[in-house]
């Protein structure tokens, strides 16, 4: 299957290699609109899904597709400026947008790279890439009227890089991109969001305003990572805890480190053992 210029949903074309095809979409703008499109698509039954679908993309075609900016760099790399100032807080903005633009494709990519999976799964995936959207387009019209625009300023390839290392593995793609990196988001977005009051600002407001959505929206997503990890180590008598230790040695997730989001991560199905984990890690 090679991804088309064309990115209407198509009844003839699989939701899965629909969805490869809005990954290898690089202009931010259609990306989001094929998200979109493909999950009003599947929600009004109009874009069949074939599980079984062995896809393989275009070598031609970057994956995922990206714009020519943000220029990506080493994360120890990317500048850091005071939300305090103007430009501060639009660096502080284009950050999170640059997560939520990579949070598309990781949807996306989970739909299309990983076959025989139940149908709830690829629903599921196709609801969050849709969220994801949402996230961005209200991110970056923020930044829009600040002044600035995505691309802006520099970004690193964090989440893309644990997606590439789990691509062969879909219990170690729950476990590490949507309940390990995503999850972090979970903890982090509280603390912004009380620096955010304090500068007080409009601009300032209004992001806590859109944090509050991704925050309630983000629960959800890392829910559904939960979900089909729980899913997956049944299914192949796995005992989640350990298999989790085991995964995030063998690639290299990032150590979690305290304070953490509680009531959020219960929220979206960390057991009492895990959050134990957590703190004792």
């Amino acid at each position: 299957m090679q991804a088309t210029a064309d990115l209407s949903p198509s009844p003839s074309v699989s939701l899965r290699a629909q969805a490869l095809q809005a990954l290898c979409t690089s202009e931010p703008a259609r990306k989001v609109a094929a998200t979109h499109a493909l999950f009003a698509a599947r929600q009004a039954g109009q874009a069949h899904l074939d599980t079984a679908e062995r896809l393989t993309p275009d070598t031609h075609t970057p994956l995922p597709g990206r714009p020519a900016r943000p220029v990506l760099i080493a994360p120890v790399d990317v500048p850091k400026r005071s939300a305090f100032t103007p430009e501060g807080l639009a660096m502080l903005l284009h950050a999170v947008a640059h997560i939520e633009f990579n949070a598309i494709d990781l949807a996306l990519d989970a739909i299309w790279r990983f076959p025989d999976m139940p149908s709830d799964y690829y629903t599921d995936w196709m609801g969050v890439a849709h969220e994801e959207a949402i996230h961005f387009g209200l991110l970056r019209a923020h930044l829009q009227s600040l002044g600035h625009d995505y691309g802006d300023f520099a970004a690193h390839n964090s989440l893309w890089e644990m997606c590439l290392r789990t691509q062969h593995d879909v219990t170690a793609r729950m476990a590490l991109v949507p309940r390990t990196m995503e999850a972090r988001g979970l903890d982090a977005t509280p603390p912004m969001q009380a620096r955010l009051r304090k500068v007080g600002t409009p601009a300032a407001l209004r992001a806590v305003e859109i944090l509050d959505v991704i925050l309630r929206d983000e629960i959800g997503h890392v829910a559904v990572g939960n979900r089909w990890y729980g899913w997956l180590c049944e299914r192949q008598g796995i005992e989640p805890l350990s298999h989790y230790r085991h995964l995030a040695r063998t690639h290299s997730a990032p150590r979690l480190k305290p304070p953490f989001n509680e009531p959020a991560r219960r929220a979206a199905g960390f057991s009492d053992a895990e959050l134990t984990a957590m703190h004792q890690a």
